[in-house]
């Protein structure tokens, strides 16, 4: 089945199975190699990626369903020599160890600020008529689709608070 895709800013026309999940489109049909296959089941986050500015796990979805959507991965967002603000903060907070779950994390936390930014409460959000705080409390429950084998959760907590004071500058 042909599929267009907007795949970080570069239309891509994609011919394969309509059963392809999109992480298998984007890793073995496409070249991107940045969201990694960790649990093939949705519950570990490594996948994630932005269509259309929100959060998915790539492996939940077919990539005939994306026909036409705007598709961000790691490699859209930033790149070694111009670095996002979020994958910056990452660096300098050491917000990473083995590095696996790092692509999907940052485009989570990205997506995040995004949504706390439109005032989108969460489940732990206090009060439902303010913007959202930057807390612990708050980020743990928004970035809880994002598993760390390492638990390099306090320095990935630095790291997006970094970065969303950062974007207030």
């Amino acid at each position: 089945m042909k599929t267009d895709l907007l795949i970080n800013g570069n239309r891509r026309t994609l011919d394969a199975d309509n059963r392809t999940s999109l992480l298998d489109a984007l890793r073995h049909h496409l070249g991107l190699t940045g969201a990694k296959k960790g649990c093939d089941h949705g519950q570990c986050g490594a996948c994630t990626v932005l269509i259309n500015g929100r959060r998915i796990n790539a492996c939940l979805t077919l990539a005939c369903m994306h026909d036409g959507d705007e598709i961000t991965t790691i490699e859209g967002l930033g790149s070694a020599e111009a670095l996002s603000p979020m994958q910056r903060a990452f660096v300098n907070h050491d917000g990473f160890q083995c590095g696996y779950c790092t692509p999907g994390q940052i485009c989570s936390a990205t997506a995040m600020l995004e949504e706390i930014e439109a005032g989108w409460p969460s489940h732990v959000t206090a009060d439902m008529t303010a913007k959202p705080s930057l807390d612990e409390h708050e980020i743990g429950e928004r970035m809880s689709g994002n598993l760390c084998r390492c638990a390099a959760y306090p320095n990935i907590v630095d790291a997006i608070r970094d970065a969303a004071w950062r974007d207030q500058e």
